[in-house]
């Protein structure tokens, strides 16, 4: 393989992701067809009576039959959802019950008519928004869907059937689609279908034959659906050509960009996503806002900054350009981002004088930039701009700010006074400089317009006033009619100038202040100590900066979300199931976006690295703020920094908190060890000095040789446990090395046996289950001696004499299995691994002596040899514990050869 053919191992990580976060999602079917009638719901019924005939899981969230009794028929004999009341305060209206379907997570879930617009105080607007959360719960969802409600098409059904479409789909959700079923139908069957009352009742179905439902409207929507469908499988067959039969991956070297302005958008829109698609490239979307486009009405600016959402919502990057000069901007994004396409909306012709004073976008762009492919867009034959976005018509003019003006005859007038006492000083020539400095300070504090207005006033004001001969507009000498020329000219460019000027501080200063809250926010969280620390600097600056008031919900130890800070913050009342469904599927909802917008407040979850930290809740005090794309940015970055902060300070406590218990752990090792080595000896003596007592006066007295007997045992006892703690003190320091040889299991099994105490094990039934061909394993046979000893010990002390143990082995999956089990009274609930750390017990308040030491020392023995243990209640009653054993190839035995054939003797 050359260095040219190898794949890129970022590419392959990326892959595996998403493949990954495929295998997580649920499997999305859509049935699509031309047009209404043609019988998607119909199919979509017919397939889920297939499914639950194979015994799937299949549930009816909601389908609409419109009244078709052939559709109706089929919903008998599966389950339907009840649907959920909305009410709006004059009547009550049946939705779609989102929470319902993720409570039941069917195998496969029936929601009809993706494009639905859900009735206000839904969680979403959108039914293909429920769908979407359905699928990213792992739920599988079959649903239909017109060729009309495609975004990237229905301005092209918009045209030909001329109806508006309102309800649209985003082109992604078909796209990622796992299948889609094409429903087709003939024109003329439809028609028939039509007149017949199959489709809409007698009187709608005349008048949509009429409109929708032409014939010509018809095939058109047909060729439509089926080139969709083409274009989709070709796509299949492309992408499987280059993931399983190797062939040549197309590379994303094509790249968009799309300029939308106030009188265009959405058709713009529409056509970048389709063209990227088709050449699997990724765009980028901006709107250049002039110091013209700047004195726009409210409502236009905010109908464009919904274009660019729109936009965002199909998978665009996003900006807001400014500059005086469209042209330079988009050239200068172009070239910073690399987009080597560009396209533009064509102008809708216009008198000639027009394209003299002002230059098209595309010509002046093809003039400074050459190496750009330009494409132009046709304008929308019946109009559309971002009207359909929430903007108003061209011909709106924000208000006339008529106190500029009056100020600024004000100072024109204050000017000509100002020059009245200075005529006798002065010459004309150096009194018109006076009315121009006038000029300059209007533009500079109110704007173009009253700039326009100061130059002609003070033109005539000069004319009027001080030119001979004066107050009158005669003029004696011709030459001042050239002066009256070069002023008002000189006039107006300071003003234009000046104005620009004003325009580009404004967006300068917006910029610095951009900049400058985002390094203070990331200086301020860099030396926060605290969590406190974060959470006060993070609301201070949200505060700040979005003119908002602000709550941050962090988690609890037990995963519940609490606020911060006591108080409200500016912020209303906030609803909590709102916010832990925002940290669950880590998504905003609220205001400005497409979960529950209707909401007054915009929730947002604090992303870190490796989770999800909390949710910031803002009360915005202008809600437009979150719609335009540097702002949306810049609290994007707010949240990611305050909630990589909180995870520092996170990982901070975990590092401190493990720090300590590790320095309580050596500690406790070292009190233990040098513990353990001063009761090591004169435990020895107690034991040797009690049977040898026993031994001598053991005979005179009963009594006394029991009393003899009692102090061994419980020296022994005691023994035992300061022999656990050495051994787990030198099992947690590290340095204990494995001997391992070649062990047999029946042969360690022995040994245990007769090691632990003889007469408590003569007391209970013992059942041995070990293979005949059971293999050797790799192991320390005194360490693993000890495995053993352990868990018949624990077996013997917690159950009653005449209880029932076992020992079994089995060869499992590259390891042996080894189980010890009793039939008694079983472990506790819940605490089956708890019962392996040090110095646990299995019932806080047992009289059994010990001090929990045993199942630690095991787990670290089977551990260091590579395997694994657990603790599980018997279902038949009592406990069974297993621990896995490594098996390695076993060792070649030689056969054994004669001595006498060897030397070669008969």
């Amino acid at each position: 393989m050359t260095e040219e053919d190898r794949p890129d191992p970022d590419a392959l990580l990326q892959q595996v992701e998403q493949d990954e976060l495929r295998e997580k999602r649920g499997k999305l079917k859509i049935f699509f067809g031309a047009s209404p009638g043609v019988g998607k719901t119909y199919a979509m019924l017919a397939a889920a009576h297939r499914l639950r005939e194979q015994a799937v899981d299949v549930v009816c969230g909601i389908v609409e039959t419109h009244g078709r009794e052939e559709t109706a028929k089929l919903l008998t004999g599966l389950e339907c959802l009840p649907q959920s009341q909305i009410s709006n305060g004059e009547r009550t209206i049946l939705e779609f019950d989102l929470e319902a379907a993720l409570q039941r997570r069917p195998g496969i879930l029936l929601v009809d008519e993706l494009a639905h617009s859900n009735a206000p105080g839904s969680r979403h607007p959108k039914r293909w928004q429920d769908v979407e959360e359905l699928l990213a719960a792992g739920i599988n969802v079959y649903t239909t869907l017109n060729v009309q409600h495609l975004d990237s098409v229905s301005h092209i059904v918009a045209s030909i059937t001329e109806v508006q479409i309102r309800e649209t789909v985003p082109d992604r959700l078909f796209d990622m689609a796992d299948d889609v079923v094409l429903v087709d139908l003939p024109a003329d069957e439809l028609l028939q279908r039509l007149k017949e009352g199959k489709v809409y009742v007698p009187a709608q179905a005349a008048r949509a034959i009429r409109n929708f439902f032409r014939k010509g409207n018809l095939l058109a929507l047909r060729q439509l659906a089926l080139r969709l469908t083409a274009e989709r499988v070709d796509s299949q067959m492309r992408s499987y050509r280059s993931a399983e039969v190797g062939g040549a991956v197309w590379g994303a070297s094509e790249a968009l960009l799309v300029c939308v302005g106030p009188d265009n958008g959405t058709i713009l829109v529409r056509a970048a996503a389709r063209l990227a698609e088709a050449l699997h490239a990724h765009w980028h979307a901006v709107y250049v806002e002039t110091p013209a486009l700047a004195r726009l009405a409210e409502n236009r600016r905010a109908g464009i900054l919904k274009v660019l959402q729109f936009a965002r919502d199909l998978g665009a990057h996003t900006a807001v350009l400014s500059g005086p000069e469209p042209a330079a901007a988009v050239h200068e994004y172009a070239r910073t981002h690399n987009l080597n396409r560009v396209l533009l909306g064509r102008r809708q012709p216009r008198p000639w004088w027009r394209d003299i004073r002002h230059v098209s976008l595309a010509r002046a762009l093809d003039r400074i930039a050459p190496d750009l492919d330009l494409i132009l867009i046709a304008p929308d034959a019946q109009g559309e701009s971002t009207r359909s976005h929430g903007g108003v018509s061209a011909a709106e003019r924000p208000p006339v700010a008529w106190r500029h003006y009056l100020w600024t005859l004000a100072i024109c007038a204050a000017i000509t006074g100002l020059a009245s006492p200075l005529r006798n000083y002065f010459d004309l020539s150096n009194i018109v400089m006076l009315f121009l400095l006038g000029v300059v300070v209007v533009a500079l504090r109110l704007g173009r317009g009253p700039a326009v207005l100061a130059a002609v006033v003070n033109v005539l004001a000069f004319d009027f006033f001080y030119v001979p001969p004066r107050f009158s507009f005669a003029v004696s000498d011709v030459q001042y009619l050239f002066t009256f020329s070069v002023m008002l000219g000189v006039g107006l460019v300071i003003g234009h100038l000046t104005a620009n000027l004003r325009y580009q501080v404004k967006v300068a200063t917006q910029r610095e202040r951009r900049t400058h809250d985002l390094y203070s926010l990331s200086r301020d969280l860099s030396g926060a100590l605290t969590v406190e620390q974060v959470v006060e600097i993070g609301l201070l600056y949200c505060k700040n900066s979005f003119r908002a008031g602000a709550v941050l919900l962090l988690l609890s130890p037990d995963e519940k979300l609490y606020p911060a800070e006591d108080g409200a913050n500016g912020v209303a009342q906030y609803d909590i199931d709102v916010a832990r469904w925002c940290l669950d599927h880590g998504e905003a909802a609220g205001i400005g976006t497409d979960t529950l917008p209707a909401l007054p407040l915009l929730y947002l979850p604090l992303k870190a690295p490796m989770r999800t930290r909390g949710v910031l809740v803002l009360a915005l005090e202008n809600p437009r703020l979150v719609l335009i794309p540097e702002q949306r940015r810049l609290l994007d970055t707010f949240t990611t920094q305050i909630a990589i902060a909180l995870e520092r300070q996170h990982f901070v406590a975990v590092a401190q908190d493990t720090l300590l218990a590790m320095e309580a752990e050596r500690l406790r090792n070292s009190v233990l060890s040098a513990l353990s080595h001063d009761l090591r000896t004169p435990l020895t003596t107690l034991i040797g000095a009690s049977d040898l007592l026993k031994l001598q006066f053991g005979k005179e007295s009963a009594e006394l040789s029991k009393q003899l007997a009692a102090i061994a045992q419980q020296a022994r006892r005691i023994a035992k446990m300061v022999d656990d703690m050495l051994e787990m003190a030198r099992l947690q320091s590290g340095k204990i090395k494995l001997r391992k040889d070649w062990q047999s299991i029946e042969e360690l099994v022995g040994s245990a046996l007769h090691a632990v105490d003889q007469e408590q094990l003569a007391q209970h039934p013992l059942d041995i289950d070990l293979p005949a061909d059971l293999p050797l394993v790799q192991a320390d046979a005194e360490l693993l001696e000890r495995v053993f000893i352990n868990l018949l010990d624990n077996a013997l002390k917690y159950t009653v004499p005449g209880t029932r143990l076992g020992m079994s082995a089995r060869v499992a999956t590259k390891a042996v299995q080894i189980s010890v089990w009793d039939a008694g009274p079983g472990l506790p609930p819940g605490r089956e691994a708890m019962l392996f750390d040090k110095f646990a017990r299995g019932h806080a308040e047992s009289t059994i002596p010990g001090v929990g030491l045993g199942l630690a020392i095991c787990r670290s023995i089977v551990e260091a040899h590579g395997g694994s243990i657990r603790a599980d209640n018997r279902p038949q009653g009592g406990a069974v514990f297993t621990f896995t054993l490594p098996l390695q190839p076993a060792p070649q035995v030689e056969p054994e050869v004669d001595d006498d054939n060897h030397h070669g003797k008969p």
